[in-house]
C-alpha cells in the first residue's frame, strides 16, 4: 500500500514566530507534513530562516517573493499556506491564497478591521477553501481547565466576566518598537493582542459579543507622556546608554535578533528597536472594555502594557458560584546585567517571592461551600505544552475534541469583532452593536455551514 502523500505548505513571514511551524513541519510532523518555500518582501529574513533550517534539520528550503504567491501556489501544488507576516498583510495574502486554490492556516488575528474580515469571508464563500485561526491559548491547559469547568456546570449559568490582563515592561513595551505601534498596520492591542483573550471569552462562554463600550488611550508610553515626566527619547547612535535606559533595546546584545532585523535593515528600512517614547504612536498601552454577550453575560475587560509583572486574573461569576484563574507569568522585571530581557517571549524569572509567585492556580467557591482547588495538568512545551497540542491539531487533526479547541473562520472574526468594535467605540465615545459593523459573519457563516 502507498503512503498517503504530504501535505505541502509554503510559510509567508519570516519574523519571529514562524519559527514554531518550521521546527513543527521539519521536526515532529515531518512524515505528514513537508516545507516547500518561505517568502517574505525583505529576503534578508528569509535567508536567515534557509541557514537556520539548513543548519538544524540539515534541509534546503526554497525561499520567493510573496508578490509571486500564486504563481507559486498553481507552479508548486501548494496545499496550504501558513501566514505569519504582519497582521496588515493577513487580508490579501489570505485571500489571494484561496483563490490559487490553497487553503491558509494565519496567525491570530485574522485581520485588522471589519472591511477586510467581510472580504475574507466573502472569499472563502466564493472558493469553499478553508481557513484556520490559530488561538494557541484555547490549548493551554489552565484555559482548558477553566472552559470544562464551566461546561460542567460548576458555578452553574455563568452571568458575568471580570477579566484583567497585564503585560509588564519587556512584553508590554515591546509592542511600541515594533509594526505594532501604528494602529493602521495591528488594529492597537485590542485586536493584535486581546483577540487571544476575547476569543477565549467566546470559547469559555460557548457565545458569541453582541455590543461593545470602549474607554482608554496613550497614558505612558509615547512622546507627550515622556515629555511629561521629563524621560528623553533614544536615538539610534546613542546605543552606548542603552545600559541605562531599561526601555531602550540594543539589538546587539541578542544574536538572533541582530541577524535577523538589525543585519537586514538595509533591504526595507524596517527597525525593530524604535523608541518606545519617541512620536508617532497611535495605539493604547490602557484600555477597559464592557462586552454584552448574546444569552447575557457580561465582560468587564481590561489590559494594561506597562505593568511590573506580567499575568491575568480571570473571576467567572454564575448563579451557583465563581472561579478565579491567577496566572503569574513573569512575577518581575529587576535590572540585570546586561540589561532586561531581550526577548519578550522568555517568561522564567527567577525573582520570584511569596507575595507574588510565578505560577498558576484555578478556585472554584460554590455558594455554601469553602473555597478549593482545580487541577491544572500542563504538558511539556510553551504555555504549558499548548503550542504542541495546537501544532498537532493543525498538522495531523485530533478528530473530536470535547472542548472545541480548533479555531475556524467564525471564531476568527468573533474574537476580532470585539476589538474592532472596541476601536470604533473608542472614536466615538458610544456603545457599538456587533450587528451593526459589516464584518462578514453571515458569509462565514455560511460557508461553514457548506463545509
Amino acid at each position: 500500500m502507498s503512503e498517503s502523500p504530504r501535505t505541502r505548505y509554503v510559510i509567508i513571514g519570516t519574523g519571529n514566530r514562524c519559527e514554531m511551524y518550521i521546527n513543527a513541519i521539519l521536526g515532529d510532523h515531518a512524515d505528514v507534513a513537508e516545507l516547500v518555500a518561505l517568502a517574505d518582501s525583505n529576503p534578508g529574513r528569509a535567508a536567515y530562516y534557509q541557514d537556520v533550517i539548513e543548519q538544524t534539520f540539515g534541509a534546503q528550503v526554497e525561499a520567493f517573493d510573496p508578490q509571486a504567491l500564486t504563481d507559486f501556489i498553481q507552479t508548486e501544488k501548494i496545499d496550504r499556506v501558513i501566514i505569519t507576516s504582519p497582521d496588515f498583510t493577513h487580508a490579501d495574502l489570505v485571500c489571494e491564497a484561496l483563490e490559487a486554490g490553497a487553503d491558509v492556516v494565519v496567525e491570530k488575528p485574522l485581520t485588522v478591521n471589519a472591511a477586510a474580515s467581510a472580504r475574507i469571508a466573502q472569499t472563502v464563500a466564493a472558493t469553499g477553501r478553508q481557513v484556520i485561526v490559530t488561538f494557541n491559548y484555547r490549548y493551554s491547559p489552565r484555559n482548558t481547565a477553566l472552559k470544562a469547568a464551566i461546561a460542567d456546570g460548576l458555578i452553574g449559568e455563568v452571568t458575568s466576566i471580570d477579566f484583567s490582563w497585564v503585560l509588564d515592561t519587556v512584553h508590554g513595551a515591546d509592542y511600541f518598537r515594533r509594526w505594532h505601534r501604528i494602529k493602521e498596520n495591528s488594529g492597537g492591542l485590542l485586536v493584535h493582542k486581546s483577540s487571544h483573550h476575547f476569543d477565549l471569552v467566546n470559547w469559555w462562554l460557548a457565545d458569541v459579543p453582541r455590543r461593545v463600550y470602549a474607554s482608554g488611550g496613550l497614558k505612558f508610553y509615547g512622546a507627550e507622556n515622556a515629555e511629561k515626566r521629563g524621560v528623553a527619547v533614544h536615538e539610534r547612535g546613542t546605543r552606548e546608554d542603552s545600559a541605562a535606559d531599561p526601555f531602550a533595546l540594543d539589538l546587539r546584545t541578542d544574536e538572533r535578533l541582530e541577524s535577523l532585523y538589525l543585519k537586514n535593515e538595509d533591504h526595507d528600512g524596517y527597525r525593530r528597536d524604535q523608541d518606545v517614547f519617541a512620536p508617532g504612536i497611535t495605539i493604547e498601552d490602557n484600555l477597559s472594555l464592557t462586552v454584552d454577550y448574546a444569552r447575557g453575560p457580561v465582560l468587564n475587560y481590561s489590559l494594561n502594557a506597562h505593568s511590573p509583572w506580567e499575568g491575568y486574573r480571570v473571576a467567572v461569576n454564575g448563579t451557583e458560584g465563581r472561579l478565579e484563574l491567577d496566572v503569574v507569568e513573569r512575577a518581575a522585571v529587576l535590572p540585570a546585567e546586561g540589561g532586561s530581557p531581550v526577548d519578550p517571549s522568555v517568561t522564567e524569572d527567577s525573582q520570584d517571592n511569596a507575595l507574588r509567585a510565578a505560577g498558576e492556580r484555578l478556585v472554584l467557591q460554590r455558594h455554601w461551600e469553602e473555597a478549593r482547588e482545580l487541577e491544572i495538568i500542563n504538558g511539556e512545551g510553551a504555555h504549558g505544552g499548548g503550542d504542541k497540542l495546537l501544532l498537532a491539531d493543525i498538522f495531523r487533526g485530533v478528530g473530536e475534541d470535547p472542548y472545541q479547541r480548533p479555531a475556524g473562520l467564525v471564531d476568527g472574526i468573533q474574537a476580532i469583532a470585539v476589538g474592532i468594535c472596541g476601536n470604533e467605540s473608542l472614536a466615538r465615545g458610544q456603545v457599538v452593536h456587533v450587528a451593526d459593523v459589516p464584518l462578514g459573519l453571515d458569509d462565514a457563516a455560511h460557508a461553514a455551514q457548506g463545509s
